[in-house]
Order: C-alpha cells, then structure tokens, then sequence
C-alpha cells in the first residue's frame, strides 16, 4: 500500500502538539480532517498501491492478485468456488486499504508521516513519501533490503556496527534480534524522527540490554562528520543514507567512502543500499551479465569501486523485493560458507553476490 505520487496530497504539518489516530478507508469516498490535511482529498488521492509505494526506492513484497480468463469451460461448483475465493481476496484487500495515520509533522530535515495497517507500520519521509522504515506486526523480516543487513555480521571482526541513517530502526530490530550479543551505533541526524521511532516503532526497546548483552546506542547528528569514528573503529558499517528518495550525493564521492573506511577496524566491512539503477530494465541486466558484461549502472557503486579497486561487491534485489542494489566492501566471502551461518532465509540470498569488475 503506498501514497500515490500521481495524486499528491496537500499537508499542513503540526510542528508541536501529537496528532491523535486518524483511521481512513477506502469505503469512504473523501475524508478530512482540521489541522492537520490542508483539503478534503477522494479514495483517489489515497491509493495505496504496491506498485507505488517505495522502500527507499525499492518495492514491496506483495504484488495485486490479477485475474486470469479461463481458457475452458468448468463445472458450476468450482466456478462458484472461485467466485467466492476471489470474493475473500477483495475483501481481505479492501480490509488491507484501511489505514491509520499517526502522526504527521514537519522537522528541520523531514516531513515525517507514520502510517499503520492490519499489517505494518511504516516511516514515510520527504516529499517523495518513500518508505523509509517499516516494522511489521507479526514478524521481523521485511523481504526487503533491510534484511540484507543482517547477513553481514558473520562475515566481519566482533566489535561494534555502526549504522548510517537509522531512520526508525527497522534493520537495527532484525540485526539484535537474529544477533542479541550485538553492540549497534546508529545515526540520525533529525531528532524529532527518533522521538518518534521511539514511540511508534519500538526504537526505546532497542535501547535497552538484551539477555545476551546487546544494543542498540543513539546518536543524533551528521552520519558522515568525523564525530561519528570512535577508538578502536568499527567491525562493520551499513550505509543507508537517502534524502528525498535519492541516495546522498556524498555518497557518489570517491573522497566519502575513503573517509568512511578509516573508521573500520582491520578487516572490517561496509555494506550500503546503493538505491536503484539507471541500468535499463532487469532482462537487459541478465543479458549482459550472461555475455560477460558489467551491467552495473549505479553512481555509488562505481565510486565505491574506485576508492577501492577490486575490492567492492554487489548484488540486485530481485524486483518483487525491491530492485535495490547493494554493495559490500573487501575480499568477497566464500559464498558457502557465509550461506551456512547465516539464517535460511539469507542463505540463499548471500550466494547471490558478485565481485564488481570495472569495465
């Protein structure tokens, strides 16, 4: 479900007072309320569509159920049967329209909407309304890029994470809780976001002691300033920086990521949401990858790739999880070995990364 970037809505943001629980369907045909929507917007306005609605420039798992034709003809029992299957699916997606919104404020750095379903909560930030965090009800896996992230710890020194733009800590709650004897560093730079993380995404509980010793620290500030090294460095770093749906434009820096990689401790590691590509479509990518052909179209990855040659990995998500691609830096892993120690649902997934070979 997403906001519809063809039908943008006019907001008023309060910068102070909560906002009380909005619950918005899409029975209803139009839908306002004072003070906090600028003007009375129809079911159009509100259409939460897969297709539309982005993780960080990245789509979401499910996809609509699209009817099929039968070719021939079947018995009336099994037609009612469909009939009455396909009766369930509407209105389990009608259901799924439904939707509260939480809270809505502007910051210095966002326009910050927090959007909660049958399903998820979810962090929509800038004019773009990406989603930039979501955290579901009843299980902690996203199918999304964030889970990624939890594969890096078997594969770098013990010793602190650092993660690069926090947001409402989505991959910092599978990281601790795949991995409770971590210690995560994460940054923000808006405070006004991890006062709200912390009420409506869990963030505080992170904050706190697991049973094995881990957590989660803080910070609010600038996730690329020097402040952001500590003694000793860091086993890993995950890089998620995005602003107005578009990957920093620091990050595209030779300079940045030769800066980033004097925080890590020997033999540490860095993995990065590199956003999407302008590489053309996902056949043109396999074609060329089968001819041997380097089809990598990303700005971050190249510039990765020359502050450190031969030493940068990449991977695409596959496009019902989300077409992001991913970069990791250092000798590529033994792929077998890394799937064995990773949970099942990485397993498969980690063996999908390739060195990146500039052409």
């Amino acid at each position: 479900m997403g906001l519809s970037s063809n039908n943008p809505l006019l907001l008023t943001h309060q910068t102070i007072t909560p906002t009380p629980p909005l619950l918005f369907s899409s029975t209803f045909g139009a839908v306002a309320a004072t003070g906090l929507w600028l003007h009375t917007f129809s079911n159009s306005a509100l259409n939460f569509s897969n297709q539309i609605l982005r993780h960080r420039h990245c789509r979401p798992s499910r996809v609509p159920s699209v009817s099929v034709p039968s070719r021939t003809l079947k018995p009336k029992a099994n037609a009612d049967e469909h009939k009455q299957r396909q009766l369930q699916r509407e209105e389990e997606e009608e259901q799924e329209d439904e939707f509260q919104l939480l809270s809505s404020i502007r910051s210095n750095y966002n326009d910050i909407m927090i959007v909660d379903t049958q399903k998820s909560r979810m962090l929509l930030l800038d004019s773009s309304y990406n989603v930039h965090s979501i955290l579901h009800k009843h299980q902690k896996w996203t199918d999304s890029y964030w889970d990624q992230f939890a594969s890096l710890p078997p594969i770098i020194p013990q010793g602190p994470i650092a993660i690069l733009g926090l947001g409402g800590g989505t991959a910092a709650h599978l990281m601790l809780d795949l991995w409770p004897a971590l210690q995560l560093e994460g940054w923000e730079i808006d405070q006004i976001l991890i006062d709200k993380a912390r009420i409506y995404f869990g963030l505080s509980d992170l904050e706190k002691h697991t049973k094995a010793g881990g957590i989660l620290n803080v910070h609010v500030g600038d996730a690329l300033s020097p402040s952001v090294n500590i003694p000793g460095g860091y086993a890993g770093i995950v890089v998620d920086l995005f602003s107005d749906g578009e990957v920093l434009p620091q990050l595209q820096e030779v300079g940045t990521w030769l800066e980033i990689s004097n925080w890590l401790m020997p033999n540490g590691r860095i993995m990065v949401n590199c956003g999407g590509t302008s590489g053309g479509s996902e056949a043109d990518l396999k074609s060329k990858l089968s001819n041997g052909i380097n089809a990598v179209q990303n700005s971050t990855i190249k510039a990765m790739s020359k502050a450190f040659p031969g030493q940068v990995s990449w991977k695409r998500m596959p496009r019902e999880n989300g077409d992001n691609f991913l970069a990791l830096t250092g000798q590529i892993p033994d792929l077998d070995s890394w799937s064995g120690r990773v949970p099942t649902p990485l397993s498969a997934s980690v063996k999908q990364w390739r060195l990146y070979e500039e052409i």
